[in-house]
């Protein structure tokens, strides 16, 4: 003997839900034209949605007069009932529309780019989606995802990392920059004019200006002692207090671009062949809140590169 759920009977005593929606648009707006242009569909779509929910009901809803509609009693009555249940399914809908698009995202960074370029713009992320909670963490070490609570991270590479899914943000490429009061005094006629200046190296990537010199065709000989700093962070903030020329990506100073305290020295990129990528865990299916944080960086990516500081070339 076939048991039938007690939900099944009153599902096949449901009048279908678009045609309560029309039902419901053209009594409170008392026009089948006017319903009509609201649903978006057709004044005829209209009249056959009403017609099939009152054959449906077998009840008469409406009262046709030649250039106007009026409810009868039957259809006043039905008009309060449907408009509360649709007023219950649409808060019902956003209440689980408003639980389900939250989330939390563990996000790891490159110190570096996390705190000159995530930092800065990371309260638009939050205005766009004040639902998700963000726990940032500064990292350079490889995340090991299948052990780790970490949900995405911007690694700084070439791109060639095993067990994960990465996705190109932006390539990286160098440029001297300083403060230019440092110029004030000093003509610079050509990339070898540099070494005039003391030269700021980042102590883990001493090879930096010595490409820089061979892409510039110049030879690389500094004339004043260069001080050396643990990460390109310090350099590029020793920079802009006047204490010599950095080597830096100008995503990573575009404050101090924008704002006058840094320009660039010389105009020529020293491009690393890496990149920055924002990766997960490979096979992983995308959470709510790691599909928007993807998209919001990708915007953000797009909308710098639209700036017309971003390159001063």
């Amino acid at each position: 003997m076939n048991s039938v759920h007690p939900w099944s009977a009153v599902i096949q005593r449901l009048p279908p839900l678009n045609s309560l929606r029309s039902f419901e648009a053209a009594a409170r707006l008392g026009s089948f034209q006017q319903a009509a242009r609201e649903l978006f569909v057709t004044p005829s779509a209209i009249s056959h949605q009403i017609k099939s929910l009152e054959a449906f009901l077998e009840v008469d809803l409406f009262i046709r007069q030649t250039r106007r509609i009026e409810l009868t009693s039957a259809g006043k009555d039905y008009l309060k009932t449907i408009q509360k249940a649709l007023n219950d399914i649409d808060k019902a809908t956003q209440k689980l529309t408003n639980t389900h698009n939250s989330g939390e995202l563990n996000l790891a960074v490159a110190p570096a780019f996390l705190t000159r370029w995530v930092l800065p713009r990371i309260s638009r992320f939050y205005d766009q989606h004040p639902n998700i909670e963000l726990d940032i963490s500064a990292s350079v070490d490889r995340i090991d995802f299948s052990h780790s609570n970490t949900d995405m991270a911007v690694y700084f590479g070439d791109g060639q990392w095993e067990d994960v899914e990465l996705l190109h943000l932006k390539d990286v490429a160098l440029v001297p920059v300083c403060s230019p009061d440092l110029l004030s005094d000093t003509a610079i006629d050509g990339p070898s004019d540099l070494t005039a200046f003391t030269l700021l190296h980042v102590m883990e990537r001493p090879d930096e200006w010595p490409a820089w010199f061979e892409a510039a065709g110049a030879v690389y000989q500094e004339t004043r002692k260069g001080q050396h700093f643990s990460s390109g962070l310090l350099t590029a903030q020793a920079a802009a207090r006047g204490l010599g020329v950095a080597l830096t990506d100008l995503s990573l100073v575009s404050e101090e671009f924008q704002s006058g305290q840094l320009v660039v020295a010389w105009p020529l990129k020293l491009e690393l062949g890496k990149a920055l990528y924002l990766v997960h865990q490979k096979d992983r299916p995308l959470s709510f809140a790691m599909r928007q944080f993807r998209d919001w960086i990708l915007a953000e990516m797009a909308a710098d590169a639209a700036l017309p500081s971003a390159d001063p070339y």
